[in-house]
């Protein structure tokens, strides 16, 4: 049974193996530098997919080189409409080799050195002065959203306007109308 690993790295998924070379998006890294990547899998005598037990999985590897990918023609074409657009890309990349693959145990965490208590008491004073002026900010702060509530106000009393300008098209297109009338009316008198 072979112990293998799924890594992800640049939003792409990879199945490594010790030993295994292959090429990612560039990484930051030098030539020679151990990378550590991250397991979204881990098989051994037990597949292991997810939680604590993934955190143990340790996958390294080492920077072998950087390198740029084939280069890429893009052309875009409409017949017939004088369009062409011409483009290219090419990909910068980072080969890597695989050195370890291993299910470790956890460490436990180091316990914290104890502050002396003149400290711990120096601690509690000074943030007393640092509270007194986050109280006083406070109404300060208060008062910024009663400003905000105003504003909301203003579009209301932009609509009115609206509706009073469209009342008045149908009045224009009546005064239009009404010089239509007369006129043809004189037109039908001096034909008969």
């Amino acid at each position: 049974m072979n112990t293998y690993a799924v890594i992800e790295t640049g939003g792409k998924q990879y199945k490594v193996e010790k030993g295994t070379s292959l090429l990612v998006d560039r990484l930051s890294a030098k030539e020679g530098d151990k990378v550590a990547l991250r397991p979204v899998m881990f098989r051994d005598k037990e597949v292991v997919a997810g939680g604590k037990d993934l955190e143990k999985v340790k996958v390294e590897a080492t920077v072998s080189e950087h390198l740029r990918g084939p280069k890429i023609k893009v052309f875009k074409y409409k017949a017939k409409k004088g369009y062409r657009r011409k483009a290219g890309h090419r990909s910068e990349l980072t080969k890597l080799e695989v050195t370890e693959i291993s299910l470790g145990s956890r460490k436990a965490a180091a316990p914290k050195k104890e502050e002396p208590a003149a400290k711990k008491e120096a601690a509690p004073k000074a943030a007393k002065p640092a509270e007194k002026k986050a109280a006083a900010k406070k109404p300060a702060e208060a008062k910024k959203p009663a400003a905000k509530k105003e504003p909301a106000k203003k579009p209301a009393t932009k609509k009115a306007p609206a509706k009073k300008a469209t009342e008045k098209k149908p009045a224009a297109n009546a005064k239009k109308a009404a010089t239509k009338k007369p006129a043809a009316k004189k037109d039908s008198d001096d034909g008969s």
